[in-house]
């Protein structure tokens, strides 16, 4: 582990006047893990916390032993050999949330990002205490900055940083609080808007089935929420939920964004109650589930743009206790 309270960065001018609505503090975050799916593991974590204008107060490094293949040596660079001796994630759990408390999560892609920590602290039976995360994609995107694409090599070239080691956390760290500064900055100016996300931390965790001793792992083709197939839903779709009322076995239900209860436990449980889980939002949707119902995502804008109602998932899960059985099908009339 590395801390170095000292590594300050030297302040940037201040604006004219700083917004009053921006984040008190900042927790600038990199994460190398084993692969991109959900059972996939931590093996190095880096903090840079910064204060309300971006100046560096503290820095942080850990590796960590995944009890498990490394996966992407060829990326991250860390053998099983390096991370033999690498501390547990339950070891340095106090560790990391201290440096994330109180303050919003900033990563390149911080719904990756916040997934795995979310993930780790939850099978360590802790709760990760982040209530808000910033994508520097989102903010980039935010301020139009005339960028090719939205790598973090080319957002450090626009600004001139200099990456010493990609996909290094400790690196990548650094560089992304380099480069959110003069964006924070940029948007304080500006008086643009901070695109802030909430985030749910997990309660609860279930590690999906083993594949095997042998199994063979593509780390290039999986996405880090991979699709689950599931058996079609026995029951016809009834139409909307009507608020106020109770779910009928059959709604077509969506979910978006972050839940405490992990993802795929809600779906199941949903689909135990007879509902449709649905994957995307059309005008055949229930209902949708989001803990965040401001965030700027494609389903709650088709959500809204089809008028299908919005609970947050303390309701939805109240609502599962009480389902509706599905309407009998029409038979022939017996006389």
């Amino acid at each position: 582990m590395l801390e170095d309270p000292t590594a300050a960065a030297p302040r940037t001018a201040s604006t004219p006047s700083w917004p009053e609505a921006y984040p008190q503090g900042y927790a600038v975050v990199d994460v190398e893990t084993t692969g991109l799916a959900r059972d996939d593991r931590i093996v190095s974590a880096a903090v840079y916390q910064l204060d309300a204008r971006g100046a560096v107060q503290d820095r942080w490094y850990t590796l960590v032993n995944p009890q498990r293949d490394p996966g992407p040596v060829w990326i991250h660079g860390l053998t099983r050999e390096t991370l033999s001796d690498a501390p547990l994630f339950p070891d340095i759990a106090t560790a990391f949330a201290e440096r994330l408390d109180g303050r919003v999560l900033v990563a390149h892609n911080a719904a990756f990002d916040w997934s795995m920590i979310a993930r780790e602290f939850a099978r360590s039976k802790t709760e990760a205490p982040v209530r808000q995360r910033l994508c520097t994609i989102a903010l980039s995107k935010e301020l139009g900055l005339p960028l090719a694409n939205h790598k973090l090599e080319t957002l450090a070239a626009h600004y001139g940083v200099v990456q010493e080691r990609a996909h290094h956390a400790l690196d990548d760290a650094r560089v992304l609080a380099e480069t959110f500064r003069p964006s924070l900055h940029r948007a304080a100016e500006a008086g643009v808007r901070l695109p802030l996300l909430a985030c749910q931390p997990l309660t609860e965790w279930s590690d999906p089935p083993s594949r095997g001793i042998g199994a063979q792992r593509s780390y290039r083709q999986q996405s880090w929420r991979p699709n689950r197939k599931r058996p079609a839903c026995p029951y016809p779709n009834p139409g909307r939920y009507q608020p106020g009322g109770l779910l009928t076995q059959g709604m077509r239900v969506a979910f978006s964004g972050d839940t405490s209860v992990d993802r795929e436990l809600l779906e199941d449980r949903a689909i135990e109650a007879g509902l449709h889980v649905a994957t995307s939002v059309s005008r055949l949707t229930s209902l949708l589930v989001t803990n965040d119902p401001d965030a700027a995502t494609s389903k709650t804008a088709k959500a809204r743009s089809f008028g299908t109602p919005i609970v947050d998932e303390a309701a939805f899960t109240h609502l599962l206790l009480d389902v509706s059985p599905a309407e009998p099908p029409a038979g022939p009339t017996i006389r």
